[in-house]
């Protein structure tokens, strides 16, 4: 932290300001912005494109490697918060659920 304190905020100050127009991009025009028909539909699969890039690699991968072992406590609670979601369609159970099912498995047996 050798930088003087004004350049900190104006580099805070203008990390700020590109957030907020980049979020707020969509609601700074007064009529809605036309977009193609593909792009609608592709942008209906992005949030679950999103959650899977942040879930898969946590789930899938150890210290840099794939998992090597089915021993994994994360796996079962992988499996069973998803039919939990499937069953129920609630967030918060599926939450509930794969962590009542992690915390035994990595606590007690040391998955």
């Amino acid at each position: 932290m050798s930088q003087p304190w004004w350049l900190m905020l104006i580099i805070i100050a203008g990390l700020a300001l590109v957030t907020v127009l980049t979020r707020a991009f969509f609601l700074i025009p007064e009529r809605e912005l036309p977009l193609p028909q593909w792009l609608r539909r592709g942008l209906k699969y992005a949030p679950l494109a999103a959650i899977a890039a942040v879930v898969a690699p946590e789930v899938l991968i150890q210290h840099g490697q794939l998992i090597e072992t089915l021993a994994d406590a994360r796996l079962p609670a992988v499996l069973a918060g998803g039919l939990w979601y499937f069953w129920r369609r609630g967030i918060l159970g599926t939450i509930v659920v794969g962590m009542a099912v992690y915390m035994p498995l990595y606590l007690y047996l040391g998955w």
